[in-house]
């Protein structure tokens, strides 16, 4: 038999292009644009490289105390994983094991359909009304698992608390995923909810809001017997998933708040401004309440639009698919980053 039959062949997830030029203004995977918290930097030239000979704690206990302390939840009601989609692919590979569809929007983050089809789960996309918003209804049908990102991306969209409430109400038998890799930048998050959804499990990163994006740190907080079962699988396939640095460095970013909150307001008031700023040059958006804007001109098609930039060394994100291909995802930088990118739309747009 020729090897190749038994090869799992499947599309991969295409992350966002990491250019290193001089000079470039990087604006295309929704970095923070601000270095992590202080403390962060401070152990991190700290760190005791001869540790690095022994293995991590395979429990991540330190970070796993932290993030309950701080989330005001049992430490057996967290799990930790290398970044949200560490934590994500998991959850999928855990708890979607159903001959029945599991259901996420058509318009999403576009490595839900590589998971599922790396594990061979059935699933079925819910297409976002005209506005990029969620029907409820659409989630209202038989299914074997629902993965909701609260904001969207890269739409940049919020749906109300009441909306995922009402899909979690109508799916008390399915388990509920909500990807809150965003929600920090203005929306609020549903982890208040799991004390009476034993369905729900919501997903958070350092990799956005915490500027730790390169310690790849994601966390799910849910019920105890879903950890459980989270760290069972988990364990089967590998104990030491987090490294020693990233362990130390996640619990000194959540123990600096105020360096966090400051970080976000700041970027928040930059995507204002640059909302307004966009408005004026003609393009339209959906109200965004995450660290980008998923932005559309009136005349002029986004990938010209991106191929100018690039050719600048503005880097955007840009999607060549249907009901999308006409949008530019454009990250929050600095205000400075900011404004040169508006200097050069003015000056191409014109």
């Amino acid at each position: 038999m020729e090897w190749r039959q038994n090869v799992r062949r499947v599309e991969p997830y295409i992350p966002g292009e990491q250019p290193n030029k001089e000079g470039m203004i990087k604006l295309n995977t929704n970095e923070c644009p601000y270095p992590p918290a202080p403390g962060v930097e401070r152990l991190a030239k700290e760190f005791e490289c001869g540790t690095l000979r022994l293995y991590p704690d395979p429990e991540c206990k330190s970070l796993v105390n932290c993030l309950a302390e701080y989330y005001q939840v049992k430490p057996e009601q967290v799990f930790v994983g290398v970044g949200s989609d560490d934590v994500l692919a998991m959850c999928f590979l855990t708890f979607f094991n159903s001959d029945k569809p599991i259901l996420f929007p058509d318009i999403t983050y576009s490595f839900y359909d590589v998971w599922a089809n790396l594990y061979r789960i059935p699933y079925k996309t819910c297409a976002l009304d005209e506005n990029f918003r969620i029907v409820p209804e659409d989630y209202k049908q038989q299914n074997g698992g629902i993965v909701i990102p609260n904001p969207n991306a890269p739409t940049g969209v919020l749906e109300s608390l009441d909306v995922i409430e009402e899909i979690l109400q109508a799916n008390k038998d399915s388990v509920v995923i909500i990807d809150e890799a965003y929600v920090d930048f203005g929306g609020v998050s549903c982890q208040h909810l799991i004390e009476k959804y034993d369905n729900l499990l919501v997903v958070q990163t350092f990799s956005k809001s915490r500027a730790m994006a390169g310690c790849r740190i994601g966390f799910a907080i849910g019920n105890e017997e879903m950890i459980k079962y989270l760290n069972d699988v988990k364990f089967a396939t590998n104990s030491y998933t987090m490294n020693r640095p990233s362990l130390e460095l996640g619990v000194a970013a959540i123990r600096d708040e105020k360096y966090f909150e400051d970080t976000i307001v700041k970027i928040m008031c930059t995507r204002e401004r640059v909302k307004e700023e966009l408005s004026e040059l003609g393009f339209t958006f959906p109200d965004s309440k995450t660290n980008f804007i998923f932005a559309s001109h009136k005349t002029v098609p986004a990938a010209e639009i991106f191929k100018a930039l690039k050719e600048n060394n503005i880097f955007v994100r840009y999607w060549n698919k249907p009901r999308i291909d006409n949008y530019l995802r454009i990250s929050i930088g600095t205000d400075e980053e900011m404004d040169k990118l508006l200097a050069f739309l003015r000056e191409y747009l014109k």
